[in-house]
């Protein structure tokens, strides 16, 4: 970083990314929580293919990311961080009402709808879909330009990874918070059997009202674009970004782990659940169910919980590591992890894999942290080419339930998946972060 950028007090647009930060982990799981609840509501007549149908609500979440990184960077590089950011508010609140659209439509044609085999689909359906992948695109974008910028900017007592585990933190607490507004507030806390369509309409139009008046406290603000970060406009690059090895390693290091870490975090419970049919789920004093704060948690669902929770908890806490590097952090956390992984294989547990969640909490900084070294200009280009790796939260997942559907419905050998992941992330640590070629 260039003197004249030390001058700058960064805090306050600190502030303001890691509050955006919570707004993207919220939406990201709050888009994944209406698979359960839109099942009900918009595909009750498809049959056998309800669950493929609703998992395609996450599907084309995640593929925004690696079709709309490249378009962030070459935003931030055209017009700005600030511009950029305000421009993928203006693209979110378009997706937040598409997704009103979607059930103002179903609720004035419910008999427009299509067949595939023997599912008969509402066309209201598929314009959610287009909202989720309208959303989840800008999601990336407000990515590609919140981690460079909190990696890059100064921050009294602070180091790059440190900052980003903080706005990790937010953004597990968005994680954290969504379930309960997609059950509590969307749909009203009622039960499955009694949803109906028509419930979700006031509750994205007030979404979109919250991120319009984010986007108007935004243009008010004092965002300073960071030198050296990004090329200038017009200005031509002279490498390749892929020509940097750790940058290039380090998107298959975010491949591996998006993809192990959904792969505990959604599938842990139908491991839990597996195990729980034949008797052999370890519970809590014998009970299948634990009441926390009077709300009743069955023990599968609860280790789900749990498994987020300790990313939170993790990044809490390593949001406090001044002097520990991202190398170090990502190793360790890659060590345990593995292990941790091994042991539920091992004992047949799931209650070894809530333990991952806090050690895949490091990972993200970490890896980001280590991918973007020494790129000075093609950091916000590097950001953009970064989300192809996340792909890996559709991919891996589906490669697992594929596999304990071969063994059988059997679950626990496919975390063998999961070690695979782990074990890449470990490689990255000790030897593929290494820069080879700099930037600066």
């Amino acid at each position: 970083m260039v003197k004249t950028d030390r001058q700058v007090n960064y805090l306050a647009p600190f502030v303001t990314l890691v509050i955006l930060f919570f707004f993207v982990g919220f939406l990201t799981t709050a888009n994944g929580q209406f698979q359960g609840p839109l099942k009900t509501v918009f595909l009750s007549e498809a049959g056998e293919l309800k669950n493929t149908f609703a998992t395609l609500i996450s599907f084309v979440w995640f593929l925004a990311y690696p079709l709309t990184g490249g378009i962030g960077a070459s935003w931030v590089t055209k017009y700005g961080y600030k511009r950029t950011l305000l421009q993928a508010l203006v693209v979110l609140m378009v997706g937040l009402l598409v997704f009103w659209l979607s059930a103002v439509f179903t609720t004035a044609f419910p008999d427009a709808k299509f067949t595939v085999a023997s599912a008969k689909v509402p066309w209201g359906f598929v314009v959610f879909l287009i909202g989720s992948y309208v959303v989840g695109a800008a999601a990336t974008i407000l990515q590609v330009v919140i981690n460079p910028y909190l990696t890059a900017c100064d921050v009294k007592n602070t180091q790059p990874v440190q900052r980003l585990n903080i706005g990790g933190s937010a953004n597990s607490l968005g994680t954290t918070l969504a379930p309960f507004f997609v059950t509590g507030i969307v749909f009203g806390g009622l039960s499955v059997e009694d949803l109906e369509i028509g419930q979700i309409q006031t509750s994205f139009l007030v979404l979109t009202l919250v991120f319009f008046v984010v986007a108007l406290i935004l243009s008010k603000m004092r965002l300073p674009d960071i030198a050296g970060t990004k090329a200038g406009a017009g200005e031509k690059l002279e490498k390749s970004v892929w020509s940097f090895s750790h940058l290039t390693l380090g998107i298959v290091a975010i491949f591996f782990y998006v993809g192990v870490e959904v792969c505990v975090g959604q599938n842990i419970n139908l491991y839990a659940m597996e195990l729980e049919k034949s008797g052999r789920v370890f519970s809590f004093f014998g009970s299948d169910s634990l009441t926390i704060f009077g709300i009743n948690f069955a023990i599968p669902a609860l280790m789900a919980t749990l498994y987020w929770g300790g990313m939170l908890v993790g990044r809490l806490i390593s949001s406090s590591m001044r002097s520990v590097s991202p190398r170090v952090q990502l190793g360790v956390a890659a060590v345990f992890a593995a292990v941790s992984t091994v042991l539920a294989i091992v004992f047949d547990n799931p209650w070894f894999l809530v333990i991952v969640g806090f050690f895949h909490s490091v990972m993200w900084g970490s890896i980001f942290t280590l991918s973007v070294n020494k790129l000075g200009k093609y950091t916000s280009m590097a950001s953009g080419v970064f989300m192809i790796g996340v792909i890996g939260g559709s991919l891996l997942p589906l490669l697992q339930g594929v596999f304990a559907d071969a063994m059988g419905g059997v679950w626990r050998m496919t975390w063998t998946v999961v070690i695979v992941g782990e074990l890449y992330i470990l490689y990255y640590a000790l030897s593929g972060s290494k820069v080879r070629q700099s930037a600066e």
